[in-house]
């Protein structure tokens, strides 16, 4: 037989008895189409059942009064199929992957009730060695497909599909700006992300009832060789003016799951609070939550005092408790097969999208002022110098004394506490500083990494539009806080270690040599000398912020040691954390937020033998595949929190067209500047055509372009005055044009590039500073 070819299908004989007068039932033949699907005329039906004679007509009744009903269908080949059932052989597009990186496909064409089933894609292992040419079948990709009912019911997926072959690319979704035609119906599409720059023509028969200025969700229409590319609008989501749409773009352009399918949701509300049964009663320590004013959810709370040991004076006893997300979030259920379909929760200036529902995240596990709320919690003890010298992990009820913000905690402990902090500053608030003291003895021995760069805050007004940028507060308390997180985080790595439980570990790798190269160049173009040996440490990092601390070069400096630094992640194979300079360490604070805590959770209650919802076997079998979907989880919603920032800065600087701003240039590419404003922290582009009438070199090693002729050189770090000239909200985008900066270029720079990046130029200004000149745009 050829391979690839399929088999002749056999027919089954029927199971169980016909029905009085010689009739089968009609869950015998749905039975018997499910079993033989392809070879299923109505003659075939009356041979298997021995239908002879006159019987033939009342079968063809039944059959008929079926497919009237819906039960049945016939295809083209005459054949009768189930309308739940997919054919044997069909067309299917493959629309993701899962948590395990399996192909996920969704049939073309189903005619039952919607959704579609999904269709999981086994790996293609009948490619010939000439099919290699051409990559495997992917995310996008409509093909054609053997399709079988897969019969274990624990199963998440009911169909499996083997690829024949690929027949081309599927429709692509595209969320962008809908553009009405002004004569005639019908209009365009503009694509919201910047790096697609092609526009979609929308017929009249596809605008889907959107308008002039809607922000929708669109899906391509494949065929079309030439002219603009075609599309049909799927959903519409409102005026794109509209500040509440700013996140939505964002939401939909990174594809993050916001809409709790059902099940969760009545899962969630099913949920009931736990009381005290099985549990260490910690309602009478006044544990207190401490988080930023606007925090939406409290998952955790801190209490501390002087240790009573005689054996360990100066000591101090402090305790991190964690909502107990894992008490109500059983391993596979749907709550949790969701929240780790999502990996984190997503924050956006107007809202947030939750890892779990409401019920559990702003309820049941949100650590309420004067509420009862199970809690896992650990105890640690410190000696006078920080060092811990033991731990015990509880799983306990509490009851919060007070819900602070970190400026009301400060305030009190500078002497002005308001009337909620003040009766908790010398039994609460002073003896939690003084632990947070010690512990800082520890931490500065340690020497992490001290990076301490701005981070613009976006204030809401009650419309939805933006009512201001600052840069955000910075208090100690905030470090207190950040500081006990960080020991209970290594608690539970070590913990997990001593039971010998495997657990998702956070980790950080030191930088590569290659960008410690980099730096190292860099830092010598400001005359810093940075030391790169075999055992580099944080500490390497911490010299170098010191000496600059305070100057010009602060800011930028912090900013290249930061992009020199690798990316934090997720793993079960402990490397240990260089930013932080510990060994081991496993996120174990925020489960209502964050996956990764969620399984740690889980594996200390089950080492530590704490109740029946711990780790389980399949869990542990999963855990490389989690990490790394929740690591990549993370970085979307990095991304996604990114994009609506500047979306949102876009929209509130779109008025100010024209005005002039001072930043710095954070960024230098052969085509232009990216230029990073002082007064917003956002970042717009000043391109290398509107910088004048030079040739300019890109310098990659002192990050600058230089002026061929006039020796101008516009460097990482320099500080700019900069006039806004276009702002798009829908993308985020800002352009500046240049009006003051830059300085000679050192000797030998500009020469090390091999080609020219751009043509520009500019004239000398006051204190030979250049001033804009001309556009010339090639």
């Amino acid at each position: 037989m050829a391979e690839g070819k399929p088999k002749r299908a056999t027919t089954k004989k029927p199971a169980g008895k016909k029905k009085p007068g010689g009739l089968p039932s009609r869950e015998q033949i749905l039975a018997f189409l499910s079993e033989n699907p392809g070879k299923t005329s109505k003659r075939e039906i009356g041979r298997a059942f021995g239908i002879k004679g006159d019987d033939r007509i009342p079968l063809k009744q039944m059959l008929k009064a079926m497919a009237e009903e819906g039960l049945i269908a016939r295809d083209e080949a005459k054949n009768l199929r189930r309308t739940d059932a997919l054919p044997p052989v069909t067309v299917i597009e493959i629309t993701h992957t899962d948590i395990d990186g399996e192909l996920i496909a969704r049939p073309v064409s189903w005619p039952g009730e919607d959704p579609a089933p999904l269709i999981v894609v086994a790996p293609d292992t009948s490619r010939k060695k000439r099919d290699y040419d051409e990559p495997p079948a992917g995310v996008g990709d409509r093909v054609l497909a053997r399709v079988s009912k897969v019969e274990d019911e624990e199963e998440p997926y009911p169909y499996e599909a083997q690829v024949i072959r690929r027949i081309g690319k599927g429709a692509e979704r595209i969320l962008g700006l809908y553009r009405a035609n002004k004569k005639g119906k019908g209009g365009r599409l503009v694509p919201v992300e910047k790096k697609l720059r092609n526009e979609y023509e929308i017929a009249p028969e596809d605008v889907n009832g959107a308008e002039d200025g809607n922000l929708v969700l669109a899906e391509t229409i494949p065929g079309k060789k030439y002219g603009l590319l075609r599309a049909r609008i799927r959903e519409v989501f409102g005026d794109s003016e509209d500040p509440r749409s700013i996140s939505l773009i964002a939401i939909h352009a990174h594809g993050i799951p916001d809409a709790f399918p059902d099940d969760v949701i009545a899962e969630a509300e099913a949920a009931k609070h736990q009381g005290i049964k099985g549990r260490v009663d910690l309602r009478d320590i006044p544990l207190i939550t401490i988080d930023p004013a606007d925090a939406r959810d409290h998952d955790d709370a801190v209490w501390a005092a002087p240790d009573t040991d005689p054996k360990n004076e100066g000591g101090v006893v402090a305790i991190v408790a964690i909502a107990d997300v894992a008490a109500y979030v059983k391993p596979g259920s749907p709550m949790d097969r969701e929240a780790r379909k999502r990996g984190n929760s997503t924050y956006f200036p107007d809202r947030v999208v939750p890892m779990l529902p409401e019920r559990i995240s702003n309820d049941l596990c949100s650590l309420v002022e004067g509420e009862d709320r199970a809690c896992f919690a650990v105890r640690m003890v410190f000696d006078r110098n920080g060092n811990k010298r033991g731990h015990e992990f509880i799983r306990g009820l509490m009851r919060s004394a007070a819900s602070l913000s970190y400026r009301q905690v400060q305030e009190a402990i500078d002497g002005r506490p308001d009337g909620i902090a003040g009766p908790l500053l010398e039994p609460v608030l002073k003896p939690l500083w003084a632990a947070y003291r010690i512990i800082a003895k520890a931490r500065e021995v340690r020497a992490p990494l001290d990076l301490d760069l701005p981070e613009h805050k976006i204030d809401i007004g009650p419309d939805g539009r933006i009512a201001g940028v600052r840069i955000g507060d910075k208090f100690e308390s905030m470090k207190l806080i950040e500081e006990f997180m960080i020991q209970a985080n290594v608690c539970a790595a070590e913990q997990a270690e001593a039971t010998r439980r495997k657990v998702i570990y956070r980790i950080h790798d030191a930088p590569s040599r290659e960008k410690l190269v980099a730096l190292a160049e860099f830092l010598a173009t400001l005359n810093l000398n940075f030391t790169r040996g075999e055992n580099i440490r944080p500490a390497n990092f911490n010299r170098i912020l010191s000496q600059v601390d305070g100057t010009e070069h602060d800011r930028i400096v912090s900013d290249v040691v930061l992009r020199s630094q690798a990316q934090a992640v997720y793993s079960p194979d402990n490397i240990g954390h260089f930013g932080l300079n510990l060994r081991r360490y496993a996120h174990f604070t925020s489960p209502i937020r964050r996956y990764a805590d969620l399984t740690v959770h889980r594996a200390l209650i089950a080492g530590l033998g704490l109740g029946k919802d711990g780790q389980t076997d399949d869990e542990v079998a999963e855990l490389a595949g989690i990490a790394e979907h929740i690591s990549m989880t993370e970085r979307r919603s990095m991304l996604a929190e990114r994009d609506s920032k500047d979306r949102f800065i876009a929209a509130f600087l779109e008025a100010r067209i024209g005005a002039e701003f001072t930043g710095r240039i954070a960024g230098v590419t052969r085509f232009g500047l990216f230029v990073k404003l002082d007064e917003t922290g956002a970042d717009g582009f000043v391109p290398i055509s509107s910088l004048g009438g030079d040739f300019f070199h890109h310098d990659e090693i002192i990050h600058a372009l230089i002026g061929q002729r006039t020796r101008i050189a516009y460097s990482l770090g320099d500080a700019v005055r900069v006039r806004l000239a276009e702002a798009v909200p829908v993308t985020g985008g800002l352009r500046f044009d240049l009006l003051e900066g830059g300085g000679e270029a050192p000797k030998g720079a500009g020469r090390r590039s091999r080609a020219p990046s751009g043509r520009a130029g500019a004239k000398r200004g006051k204190y030979g500073k250049p001033t804009r000149g001309k556009t010339s745009r090639r």
